[in-house]
């Protein structure tokens, strides 16, 4: 009996080991091959990117569990210090709904919101999605220096 005991501890002990081995969810910062930033949750895959070819700016949306919802309004609102809520009608939706993206030749409230604040929710229809912000800030200072690097 004691066998079998300490054979099932050191199980437990080897995966609370395992657990804390286990890469965290982080925001990262990519440089290459155009300036990214991406955070992957339970719920979304988030990418944020600009393109010097083209300078423009894209935030990319992807579900992991179903689709989007059509609606005519998709919305982040920004939880914090700095807090705002920005709205756009000019968003798209493809890969069966699961990307929901938005481009523009500028995303300082984006970049705003995701380095300034705590949390964000993504609105589109009666879809929500709460994304932690924690650790955003260092990965949005570098894209804000990757893409002035790139633009000029």
């Amino acid at each position: 009996m004691a066998r079998s005991a300490y054979v099932i501890c050191m199980i437990r002990l080897a995966f609370c080991i395992a657990l804390l081995a286990s890469p965290a969810a982080a925001w990262e910062f990519t440089p290459q091959p155009i300036c990214t930033i991406s955070h992957q949750t339970d719920e979304v895959d988030l990418a944020v990117t600009f393109d010097p070819a083209t300078a423009i700016y894209e935030i990319r949306l992807t579900l992991v569990d179903r689709p989007w919802p059509s609606a005519p309004v998709f919305a982040i609102q920004f939880d914090g210090p700095a807090g705002l809520t920005i709205s756009t009608d000019r968003h798209q939706l493809s890969s069966g709904n699961k990307t929901l993206s938005v481009t523009d030749t500028g995303f300082g409230n984006v970049l705003n919101g995701l380095g300034l604040n705590r949390s964000a929710t993504l609105l589109l229809g009666d879809r929500t999605v709460g994304v932690a912000l924690d650790g955003a800030a260092d990965p949005v200072e570098e894209f804000r220096s990757c893409a002035r690097g790139l633009a000029a």
